[in-house]
């Protein structure tokens, strides 16, 4: 097969494929394969402009040696080539053998037949000889999109149960203040963020913050450390190929892969298992992963920002937690206040989950009084923002006010009371001073109390006359 090769020169000229804003990925690596030394001369010249790494092969067993040594993103190769494997036989091979890499093929002998054959395969992409080098950087580009839009997608199905408050980090008081400056200033840089707080603090708002704000174009990927085993973390961190261990039928990329070129979001550290800590570790330093079951090391751009409940300091005291990876991951440490710490934004958060989760519910808006407001800031919240957002969600669902629907509240004195007490004087005295209220407001209606309070109105009479309310 012989081609001339001023038929595959590349044109000099603009085009809007080769300025196309974000085309330049020095993060993905291609493989080319052919027997003739021109065409893989002119692919690899063309190609090294756009992407980070370029490898040629003029056959299957050359190709076979860098994949060996190297990780691939994209593999080009004719469907016709020198030895007992062609190019179709070949990728065929590779998938049966759980390989996931791209393939775009091309040849001067096309029929519908191949076509076929190439398609069933899995190829990306079928291109005609002789081309130019527009069309395939094209042909790449639409197979990195695709491969970025089924990233994307893999992300949101995960976060679909996740309810994330798109407006940011709700908070007026001197703390909060401080904190959104902090993570302003932090976010379009690349270092490393720990967060420390209590649980339910807000500490993945702010790390999904640091990354909205970062422009990345990769996505926000969560992980919780401390929910899985150390071998079932490695192969959600870092994937695995196949055959790797029991059950592994396919391949299957990790959550590195996933968030490639964004954040990955590493909650609860402090529980990671030690034997894990040390390989995330050395991905950290490396910036590589390597899959389970794979000699491969696979480059990845990843901007890593963990959580924890815990001290890191103690733990490394105790042993529990590596030193070396606690001042690998130690090069900002932001601290989330409790919500007992800023109580003065109870008010501002009560109002804002009322909103929103009403809207997610469909009713109305109901309005918090003053009374209630005080009996919010009077509370401990050991669950911080996240225990008052589930009390605001119950006091909707349950038409009731918020307090009436706290599980520990304080009593009218201000000392606090736990639930094996029951606090059966302190909720009657809550729902009396509630319900006397309503009352107020209605002009003594009790019918109309009754419908605000979702209650009938012989049990507000019931209650009234145990009062000694006329």
């Amino acid at each position: 097969m012989n081609i001339k090769t001023e038929e595959l020169v590349v044109r000099d000229e603009p085009t809007s494929v080769y300025h196309k804003e974000g085309t330049t990925n020095r993060m993905t690596s291609v493989l080319i394969v052919d027997d003739e030394p021109g065409i893989l001369s002119f692919l690899q010249k063309g190609l090294r402009r756009y992407f980070g790494l370029v490898e040629t092969a003029k056959d299957v067993v050359t190709a076979e040696e860098l994949r060996r040594h190297c990780h691939f993103d994209l593999i080009i190769t004719d469907i016709r080539l020198p030895g007992h494997q062609g190019g179709v036989e070949w990728v065929r091979e590779l998938r049966e053998q759980g390989g996931t890499t791209g393939v775009i093929f091309m040849t001067a002998h096309a029929d519908l037949e191949t076509a076929i054959s190439a398609l069933r395969a899995g190829a990306e992409d079928f291109i005609m000889k002789p081309f130019r080098m527009e069309q395939m950087v094209a042909s790449v580009e639409r197979y990195l999109d695709r491969q970025k839009m089924q990233r994307e997608n893999f992300v949101l199905r995960r976060q679909v149960d996740q309810i994330y408050d798109s407006s940011g980090i709700v908070g007026e008081c001197q703390q909060m203040h401080a904190l959104c400056e902090v993570v302003k200033r932090v976010a379009p840089m690349p270092s490393t963020v720990l967060i420390e707080g209590e649980s339910g603090t807000g500490k993945e708002l702010a790390a999904r913050a640091i990354h909205d704000l970062s422009n990345r174009s990769g996505s926000f990927v969560p992980v919780n450390c401390g929910a899985m085993s150390a071998e079932l973390l490695e192969s959600e961190l870092f994937g695995h190929v196949k055959g790797a261990f029991t059950g592994a039928h396919l391949s299957r990329d990790g959550l590195f892969t996933y968030a490639n070129g964004g954040t990955l979001f590493l909650d609860e550290i402090g529980e990671m298992p030690l034997s894990m800590q040390a390989h995330l570790l050395r991905s950290l330093e490396e910036r590589t992963i390597r899959p389970v079951g794979s000699n491969r090391e696979v480059p990845v751009d990843v901007r890593i920002i963990a959580a924890t409940n815990r001290d890191l300091g103690n733990e490394v005291q105790k042993g529990e937690f590596r030193e070396d990876l606690y001042y690998r991951l130690n090069v900002l440490t932001l601290r989330m206040p409790a919500l007992r710490e800023r109580s003065e934004d109870i008010p501002l958060l009560a109002n804002h989950f009322m909103h929103t989760l009403a809207s997610d519910l469909g009713i109305d808006v109901p309005v918090l009084g003053e009374n209630e407001i005080e009996l919010l800031m009077h509370y401990d919240w050991p669950g911080n923002v996240r225990e008052l957002k589930n009390v605001i969600e119950r006091c909707l669902l349950l038409n009731r006010s918020p307090s009436l629907c706290i599980t520990a509240t304080e009593q009218q004195d201000g000392e606090t009371i736990s639930e094996q007490s029951e606090a059966s004087l302190q909720l009657e005295a809550v729902e009396k001073r509630h319900i006397l209220k309503v009352l107020e407001l209605h002009s003594g209606n009790k019918s109309a109390a009754a419908r605000v309070l979702g209650i009938s109105r012989k049990t507000l009479e019931r209650k009234a006359q145990a009062w000694g309310i006329s």
